[in-house]
């Protein structure tokens, strides 16, 4: 399945390559502060492949909070949170928030984690078995 996504403007584009025809595409909603304050539900599979368009790449903010393991792409003209990308053993994975979908209508299952109590090798850990691990940056 594949799924199409960007920011408000277009400025930062995706497509992200689903392995199969499931039924609902999984939701996390993160209750950490950034997430909740975004409005961000977050998916991702390890079997997918993502694809990254950024047309202006200078016009991209790059945010890590925290641990600064992971890196929110916003984008600077419209303020939408696309992406995240973590780089973990030298390759990126990555989640993308199911709100950008260019399709509203897909349907999605969400729910609310939280990730608390996790230390920064957990949460590497947890993003390299459960993340996008075919991360790549399109021309």
């Amino acid at each position: 399945m594949e799924l199409r996504g960007s920011c408000h403007c277009g400025n930062i584009r995706y497509t992200l390559d689903w392995p199969g025809e499931p039924p609902a595409i999984p939701g996390r909603a993160c209750t950490c502060s950034y997430c909740t304050r975004h409005g961000a539900v977050w998916t991702a599979h390890p079997d997918a492949v993502l694809t990254i368009l950024l047309d202006d790449a200078a016009r991209v903010s790059r945010y890590a909070f925290e641990t600064k393991t992971a890196e929110f792409f916003a984008c600077a003209g419209c303020g939408i949170v696309p992406v995240c990308i973590s780089r973990i053993e030298g390759r990126d994975h990555a989640v993308v928030n199911v709100n950008t979908f260019d399709d509203p209508t897909i349907p999605v299952e969400r729910v609310q984690v939280s990730f608390d109590g996790e230390d920064e090798d957990q949460r590497l850990v947890r993003r390299h078995e459960r993340w996008i691990g075919r991360v790549r940056f399109d021309a």
